[in-house]
């Protein structure tokens, strides 16, 4: 999923205008009156209340995208498969050599088919 041309001039855009008002600010070119805004409760609170709602709304949408990303069916990695494949491969090495040895139907015996964690070593 790839983020849109649009998507991206609007956030570069959007991190280009608080990069201005930073600097803005720290250069005094015009401040902003943080004073006045907390020295009026209506204004702190107001403030506050749409900082709650953006922040929960952003964590809303960000869980539902990570939530999305996690259930959706993707199949396997290259790596997962090249994985798979060699098991396969695997398999048939062991099944044509078993058929070499003259074990009957060129299976191997029962114990040879447990996978190596599954195997007991023996002391």
């Amino acid at each position: 999923m790839r983020a849109s041309r649009i998507a991206v001039v609007l956030w570069l855009a959007l991190i280009a205008v608080l990069l201005f008002v930073e600097i803005a600010e720290i250069t005094h070119v015009f401040t902003l009156p943080v004073q006045n805004a907390l020295s009026d409760p209506l204004a702190f609170v107001s403030a506050l209340v749409f900082t709650t709602l953006v922040a929960l709304v952003g964590a809303i949408f960000i869980g539902v995208w990570v939530s999305h990303r996690l259930l959706s069916p993707t199949g396997f990695t290259p790596f997962e498969e090249e994985m798979l494949q060699m098991r396969a491969d695997l398999r048939e090495i062991r099944h044509e050599l078993a058929r070499q040895q003259g074990k009957p139907n060129g299976l191997p015996p029962a114990g040879d088919e447990a996978e190596p964690s599954e195997r007991k070593e023996s002391p």
